[in-house]
């Protein structure tokens, strides 16, 4: 445990934000992150619609249609995306409703829900974000390490409660930690953890995944404002749950 402790500087300039990127993009109406002093650049990019996707999704899109419109309307000009899309042959098992995502350069995929919007914020390496919903977002980050395996730096409680005092809430912020766990993909191990961070207008139910692999330490953090957890916790396992490394060759 010691290691992760020793760490937690260089994790916390890399993921300080992991799990509230999206509060940079609403500096207006949340003010708990302007005390960050690095500046973030955002740039938004619009996903390519899918018919079959877009179908399977329309009963929870069906209330925010037409401000998503609006919305996507305003900002699919070219911009320049750090997103590598992927071949069929590369991308991530799909399921209806989600978009498959994989990242041949560092190593890992996933699914995020249909309908979110790809966001390029300064020390992430990807985030995908609701653009109705502020804090539904999935968002990765990773550093180098010289671990072989998340199980050397402690049990998937000191891990998870480490990382969420020290990386992915600001400290004054109250958090607590629900459960966490460990599980085996391939012969590797993730620790998956689910937690709630309280601010002064707003508690954010969240869930991470970490692993290590390819010389880094992987970290996906998903989420949802408490007072939508029950509408959408089932796609945010659904997240978590397709968090996978991968060899780089």
């Amino acid at each position: 445990m010691s290691a992760l402790q020793n760490s937690v500087p260089s994790i916390h300039h890399t993921l300080f934000l992991n799990s509230f990127s999206q509060k940079g993009l609403q500096k207006h109406h949340h003010g708990a992150f302007l005390c960050c002093k690095r500046r973030v650049s955002v740039h938004v990019r619009a996903e390519p619609s899918s018919s079959a996707a877009a179908s399977s999704s329309s009963t929870y899109f069906q209330d925010s249609c037409g401000r998503r419109q609006m919305i996507a309307a305003g900002i699919t000009a070219p911009l320049v995306s750090i997103t590598d899309q992927t071949p069929i042959a590369f991308a991530a098992e799909t399921k209806k409703g989600f978009i498959a995502v994989t990242d041949k350069k560092d190593g890992y995929s996933f699914l995020y829900p249909f309908g979110w919007q790809e966001v390029v914020i300064e020390g992430q390496d990807k985030v995908f974000k609701d653009v109705i919903e502020p804090l539904e977002s999935a968002s990765v980050n990773l550093i180098p390490t010289g671990k072989q395996d998340i199980r050397d730096f402690g049990s998937p409680q000191e891990v998870a409660e480490t990382l969420i005092k020290k990386v992915l809430a600001p400290p004054t912020q109250k958090t607590k930690l629900i459960e966490a766990a460990e599980h085996e993909v391939d012969g590797k191990a993730y620790y998956t953890f689910e937690f709630l961070t309280q601010a002064p207008n707003y508690i954010r139910h969240a869930l991470t995944a970490v692993s290590i692999g390819n010389g880094k330490f992987y970290t996906l953090t998903t989420g949802a404002n408490e007072r939508r957890w029950d509408k959408m916790k089932d796609r945010l396992h659904t997240v978590i749950d397709s968090f996978k490394i991968f060899n780089v060759v």
